[in-house]
């Protein structure tokens, strides 16, 4: 009997171990599918959140876009009128005076219309207009403090005035010339980076001439390495051209194919390349300086309707020839850009003509300081009729020299040297 009960109960253990296994299985099952469930849920959810993430990234407006966004809106604010982006740019422009640079990293047209007439005045005393929005950034890597004025003035072909920072359009911590004042003597410290904008009015009127134009200029400035002493200046002016609309880009791009005269700076009207030549490296002396003959281009060349009348002489057409020279300075003293001037002789020796130095660019400031190389351009009118007719197919002679200073003192003993442009 004892041993029948044993066997009994020991049966009914072993069954109640079985039925307990299959149970904690089933539970374990179930769990590891819940679990499995909650996990593919958690992943669809965190999928479906780094999707919103990256398309909200995409929506989101870059920082630069976003500031230009809140200039923009605090300028309808201020003035209560409405304003539209007519054009922006953001290709950066540097321009570097030995080791201090500005650069233009951006800008923006914008339409202002039917704005109060509290705001007239800067606008050609006008309600409707535009403003040109420039982001710059001035940076300083000397080894020591210098002074710069961000007096960056915009001008065009015609312009009856500059045209500079009106301060009432955007948030004054914003603008570069209150960041650079003359409460701190515009100083920039050794190192430093110094990053605003500046905002330039146009009446409507004149909004109507620089979109014809298609372009204007910014004049770039020198930094000063003392304080209020303007003749520790260094490095040469500069400028940045524009564009303000499609046909203005289109220039700015087909101007880059030639020499940097006054006449593609300052837009005075349509080049067209007739003949050009590079890497010539002609190399001759004078005195202790040595002079490179680079390169020239001939261009056809008709001048806009403001500056027609400075070539009203020219009655059968203007063709140009620009020549590029690289001056080695082995003197002791600077040598003048400005100051140097060369002659042209055409018609196998019979006519001559000077190098027209108001088409050139080129101020006091501008210099090739003892024991540096720089570039000269050289320019000079020709009748467009007897260039083809007579003086295109014979030797066109450049005798350039005396060298001389800043001050115009001949530091050549007034030597010369004699290039001839090859075919």
């Amino acid at each position: 009997m004892k041993k029948n009960l044993l066997l009994l109960l020991s049966l009914t253990f072993a069954i109640a171990v079985i039925l307990s296994g299959c149970g904690k299985s089933e539970e374990e099952a179930k769990k590891d599918n819940d679990a499995k469930n909650t996990q593919e849920e958690q992943g669809q959810e965190k999928e479906h959140s780094d999707k919103n993430e990256e398309d909200k990234k995409e929506e989101e407006p870059t920082k630069e876009s976003a500031d230009i966004t809140s200039l923009i809106s605090y300028m309808e604010e201020e003035t209560q009128g409405t304003a539209k982006v007519l054009y922006e740019n953001k290709e950066p422009q540097v321009h570097k005076m030995e080791d201090v640079s500005i650069s233009l990293d951006s800008y923006s047209l914008v339409e202002l219309k039917d704005f109060h007439t509290d705001f007239a005045i800067p606008f050609n005393d006008e309600t409707n207009g535009g403003v040109i929005l420039a982001k710059y950034t001035v940076k300083n890597d000397m080894d020591k403090d210098v002074y710069y004025m961000p007096s960056l003035d915009i001008t065009y072909t015609g312009a009856p005035k500059y045209y500079t920072n009106y301060k009432d359009l955007i948030p004054e911590d914003q603008q570069l010339p209150t960041k650079l004042n003359y409460q701190t003597g515009y100083e920039l410290k050794a190192g430093e980076e110094v990053t605003g904008y500046i905002a330039y009015p146009f009446g409507e009127s004149h909004l109507a001439k620089i979109n014809e134009l298609g372009t204007v200029t910014v004049m770039v400035p020198l930094p000063i390495t003392e304080k209020d002493k303007y003749d520790t200046s260094i490095g040469s002016e500069g400028r940045f051209n524009l564009a303000i609309n499609a046909q203005g880009s289109e220039k700015v791009s087909s101007n880059a194919a030639f020499y940097q005269d006054k006449a593609t700076m300052d837009n005075m009207g349509e080049k067209k390349m007739l003949k050009e030549k590079s890497n010539i490296n002609d190399s001759k002396p004078i005195g202790d300086v040595n002079a490179v003959l680079e390169g020239y281009q001939f261009t056809t060349f008709t001048p806009n309707e403001v500056e027609a009348p400075r070539f009203s002489n020219f009655t059968n057409g203007v063709t140009l020839l620009t020549v590029k020279f690289k001056l080695d300075n082995k003197t002791t003293s600077e040598i003048g850009l400005s100051s140097l001037s060369s002659k042209l002789t055409v018609n196998d020796g019979t006519q001559y003509l000077l190098d027209e130095g108001m088409l050139l660019n080129y101020g006091y400031k501008d210099v090739i300081k003892a024991g540096e190389t720089g570039e000269l351009l050289q320019i000079y009118v020709l009748d467009q009729e007897q260039y083809e007719k007579i003086w295109k197919d014979k030797a066109f002679e450049i005798e350039l020299g005396p060298i001389r200073n800043q001050g115009a003192e001949d530091i050549s003993k007034g030597k010369k040297a004699t290039f001839i442009l090859p075919k």
